[in-house]
């Protein structure tokens, strides 16, 4: 039996595989196959562990890769001082199935989310950012903090939240490396042109009505009886998602919004034809694996050039 070969990257390397302009591009394309079919993603499956926590399973198939997504969400790591997502992505040969890479789950999640919305960004607001406000501060916060620093090296960041001093302490650490054009505020700033909430609220934490000058991203809210953003916000505006059909199982404020899902569009469809701007706009983001196989391809081409 001939012993399979594979590269296995450490957090730090697996970050570096995933270049944000290089994940971007990957993800638009593995947008356009996932509509046509060509990448095989299911909805994520959960499983909860008797004591505490979840297993999260996520693969997805195409013509030249398969992924397996396994990541374990342990909400009581923090007391150990361990992360509260730990897993790996494994990558197959998909002519063989042999191994070809396993990376760091939660550092592949945070990038490649990041990325989604920097491309529902480049979808929804091609004009680009000047200010964008950040609502939590954890490691996705951190994640698209560094998003937008890249690829909008123009814009501002605020964060807030419901601990202004946590933001605060957030944002000082970031000031190292992005200087004055991150900042913390105790609540949005009205100059917000693009607002992301990165929160795992059970009820809604942005209550403004939708407005035109204001493009509104969501990637907490990942089950039915979570909420950011109240019905009144969603129901007046025009709605895009990552994955419809995952959406229908698991953006909780879309679901009890009671939206009309005929009238969810895919951000696939806003990437070929430019959204309309008669209505403001809202993104949201569920996840796919289709997402982490898009992440994978990344990290093999980033590989194979180095």
């Amino acid at each position: 039996m001939t012993q399979a070969s594979y590269t296995v990257l450490s957090s730090e390397e697996t970050a570096r595989a995933l270049p944000y302009p290089e994940l971007v591009a990957q993800l638009g394309k593995a947008m356009a196959q996932y509509a046509a079919g060509t990448i095989v993603a299911p909805t994520r499956q959960v499983l909860d562990y008797p004591q505490t926590g979840q297993m999260l399973s996520m693969p997805a198939v195409s013509h030249d890769i398969g992924v397996h997504k396994l990541a374990n969400v342990m909400p009581d790591n923090l007391e150990q001082g361990h992360g509260i997502i730990q897993g790996l992505v494994s990558v197959y040969d998909a002519q063989n199935g042999l191994p070809l890479l396993i990376m760091d789950a939660p550092t592949l999640s945070e990038r490649r989310t990041a990325a989604v919305s920097m491309l529902g960004i480049q979808a929804l607001w091609p004009q680009g950012p000047e200010h964008v406000t950040l609502l939590g501060y954890g490691r996705q916060a951190l994640a698209h903090c560094d998003a937008v620093m890249t690829l909008y090296p123009k814009a501002h960041v605020t964060l807030t939240g419901r601990n202004p001093d946590r933001a605060q302490a957030v944002a000082t650490s970031l000031q190292a490396r992005f200087g004055n054009r991150v900042q913390a505020a105790a609540a949005v700033p009205e100059k917000t042109d693009v607002l992301i909430t990165l929160t795992s609220s059970l009820t809604p934490v942005y209550h403004e009505p939708a407005r035109l000058d204001r493009l509104l991203i969501g990637l907490g809210a990942f089950k039915p009886d979570m909420a950011e953003f109240e019905p009144h916000t969603l129901l007046a505006s025009r709605l895009y998602a990552d994955d419809v059909v995952g959406a229908r199982q698991e953006a909780g404020d879309l679901i009890q919004a009671e939206v009309d899902w005929e009238h969810v569009h895919s951000i696939h469809q806003a990437l070929r034809t430019p959204a309309p701007k008669d209505k403001p706009l809202f993104f949201k983001s569920v996840g796919s694996a289709a997402w982490d196989l898009a992440a994978a391809r990344c990290a093999l081409h980033h590989l194979n050039q180095a």
